[in-house]
C-alpha cells in the first residue's frame, strides 16, 4: 500500500476491537480498448470488433445496470504468502466481449487491491472482499472510497450488501461465520453454527433477507436481518459457491465442486439447469439481458446462461 497518500482513520465501537478504515486519494482508471494509428490519432476500437479474455483468476462478478456492464474481479499472482498489490477489475460487455481490460487497476497510485474475491454493487458503489478487508469503490469513477479491516476473519469470500450499506460476508475457514459490517466500520458476527458448513456465496433476497450457501453441504439458508433463520432450502448438489436471487424470487446456485447450476423456484424443489461447467464460482445476475454470468476461477473465463 502506498502509505504516503493514504489517510488512516480509526473508528471504535463499544465492546468491539478498533477497526481501521482507510480512505484513498484519486487513482487513474482504465479506458475502453483503443490504439493509436500511424498518424498519431488515438481511436476507440471499432464496434464491429469483439475481444474476449482479460481475466486472471476471476472468482466473482457483479452487474452494473446503469452502464449495462459486468464487473469481473481478477486476483493477482496468487500463491502461498503472496501479498502483491496486483488485483484488478475488468469491465465486460453483456455478450462477453471486453469493454475495459483493466478498469480499476490500470494504475496503482492510491490503490490497494490484492486478490479480490466476492463482489456486490449497491447504490452506486462497488464492494469487494480482499485479503481480510472490505473495500468499496465509486461505481461511476472507480475511485477507492473506504477500506475496512474485518477483524477476526480468516478467509473472506462471498458478500451481499443491503440498501443501508451493511455488508454480509462469509468467512470460509475456521471459525466458519457470516460477518456483518456496517457502513461506519462496526464489525460483528451475524451468523454461525446450524446449517453453516464452509459458507461461501451470500445474496440479498427481494425482502431484504440474507441468503447463504455452503461448500460443505447443499443447504440454502435464508436469514432475516436480525440473524434468525426463516427458510432452509436445498440445492441439487453440494459444493456451492455462487448464489443469486432474481426478481421473481427464484434462487440460482452454482456448485464449484460439481460443475452444475441449480434453480430453486419459490416453494419448489431444486432442479439442475446446467452441468459440466468447470469451477463455476461466484456468479452474478445480469438483470438487463436476463442471464447468469459465471466466473470459472483458474479457467480465466466467464460462462453465460440465458434465463
Amino acid at each position: 500500500m502506498n502509505r504516503n497518500i493514504l489517510e488512516k482513520i480509526t473508528v471504535a465501537a463499544a465492546g468491539l476491537s478498533v477497526i481501521p478504515l482507510v480512505l484513498a486519494q484519486a487513482i487513474t482508471v482504465g479506458e475502453p480498448l483503443s490504439a493509436t494509428n500511424e498518424e498519431g490519432v488515438h481511436q476507440v476500437m471499432s464496434e464491429n470488433v469483439k475481444v474476449f479474455g482479460s481475466f486472471h483468476f476471476t472468482e466473482s462478478c457483479t452487474f452494473d445496470p446503469q452502464r449495462n456492464l459486468i464487473l469481473s474481479m481478477n486476483a493477482g499472482n496468487r500463491g502461498e504468502g503472496d501479498i502483491a498489490d496486483d488485483g484488478f477489475v475488468s469491465l465486460i460487455n453483456p455478450d462477453g466481449s471486453v469493454h475495459t481490460s483493466k478498469w480499476i487497476g490500470a494504475s496503482r497510485e492510491g490503490l490497494e487491491l490484492r486478490d479480490p474475491i466476492g463482489s456486490a454493487v449497491r447504490n452506486g458503489m462497488l464492494y469487494t472482499v480482499d485479503s481480510g478487508y472490505l473495500r468499496s469503490f465509486d461505481l461511476a469513477t472507480g475511485q477507492p472510497v473506504q477500506s475496512i479491516e474485518v477483524t477476526g476473519s480468516t478467509f473472506l469470500n462471498g458478500i451481499a450488501v443491503s440498501d443501508d450499506g451493511t455488508a454480509y460476508i462469509s468467512n470460509s475457514r475456521a471459525p466458519e461465520q457470516i460477518f456483518k459490517v456496517k457502513a461506519g466500520g462496526e464489525v460483528s458476527v451475524f451468523a454461525e453454527g446450524g446449517e453453516i458448513n464452509v459458507p461461501n456465496g451470500v445474496a440479498m433476497d427481494n425482502d431484504g433477507n440474507i441468503v447463504v450457501i455452503n461448500i460443505g453441504n447443499n443447504s440454502v439458508i435464508t436469514y432475516d436481518p436480525q440473524g434468525k433463520v426463516v427458510l432452509t432450502e436445498y440445492a441439487a448438489e453440494a459444493g456451492n459457491d455462487g448464489v443469486v436471487v432474481t426478481e421473481d424470487g427464484t434462487k440460482y446456485v452454482s456448485s464449484v465442486r460439481f460443475g452444475s447450476v441449480s434453480r430453486i423456484r419459490p416453494g419448489e424443489d431444486a432442479e439442475i439447469i446446467a452441468v459440466g461447467i468447470p469451477s463455476p464460482a461466484s456468479m452474478c445476475y445480469d438483470s438487463a439481458q436476463k442471464q447468469l454470468v459465471i466466473p470459472m476461477n483458474p479457467n480465466n473465463a466467464l460462462a453465460f446462461i440465458p434465463l
